[in-house]
């Protein structure tokens, strides 16, 4: 009866650290990237990030962000490795629809999204690249249960994702519109954090890092422009 009580008391107090805690994150930047996989450019051109950027990227040394008033947004497009089946083909069309969506609600803060290739436009390319969905049943188990929490930090401090929790890899290329020129790339994945109100929703994960890496794009060209007002996601 101790032991069972015991156990009780550490579930609660578990189940508190995770609301009161900074285990409510809805996604982070994973630990590596398998280069190789890079639909849109050659990985060759890629350079590794650093703090808080993507974990390759690449940047056109000629660069001016300033002469682009314009947006072109192409449709995403999804890369997985295998046969889908009719469910999972909707939730990678959901995702593409998703971050196409997400993109222009915060690019438009900032550029005039257009169809065609106006004078001073640049054309962003988004790929996803390999998503997996968290798994509910087993993402339950490691958030309640005390010693799934401590497995579940060991494989984090292994590979950088937590048990049980969705991932998504992104390209992203952007070009110039009208000359096709290369202006910047950048290859990311991120896994998803453990948050108990979303639980029962599988792919919330990868939506999560869909909504950062559009926010995250039109941080970094209002940081290039010189932007004042430059909103860090």
């Amino acid at each position: 009866m101790k032991k069972n009580a015991m156990i009780n008391k550490l579930s609660i107090f578990a189940v508190m650290i995770l609301f009161l805690g900074g285990c409510g994150v809805g996604s982070y930047q994973a630990r590596r990237v398998d280069i190789h996989h890079s639909p849109l450019v050659n990985p060759a051109i890629y350079e590794k990030g650093t703090g808080d950027q993507t974990l390759y990227r690449y940047v056109n040394p000629n660069l001016d962000v300033k002469k682009y008033k314009n947006i072109l947004i192409d449709p995403v497009i999804v890369q997985k490795d295998g046969e889908l089946d009719a469910k999972e083909r909707q939730n990678y069309q959901i995702l593409a629809n998703n971050a196409f969506t997400y993109l222009t609600q915060e690019l438009e803060k900032d550029y005039t999204i257009v169809k065609n290739p106006e004078h001073g436009t640049c054309r962003i390319q988004m790929a996803i690249i390999d998503a997996d969905s968290a798994k509910p049943v087993r993402n339950t188990f490691a958030t309640i249960i005390p010693i799934s929490i401590g497995l579940s930090l060991i494989e984090y401090a292994a590979i950088g994702k937590q048990m049980g929790v969705g991932e998504i890899t992104m390209e992203m290329k952007i070009t110039d519109a009208n000359t096709g020129e290369l202006l910047g790339a950048a290859l990311d994945r991120r896994v998803g954090g453990k948050q108990l109100k979303s639980l029962w929703s599988s792919w919330h994960n990868a939506d999560d890092a869909l909504q950062y890496w559009a926010k995250r794009l039109r941080f970094v060209l209002c940081d290039i422009r010189g932007g004042l007002d430059c909103v860090v996601p």
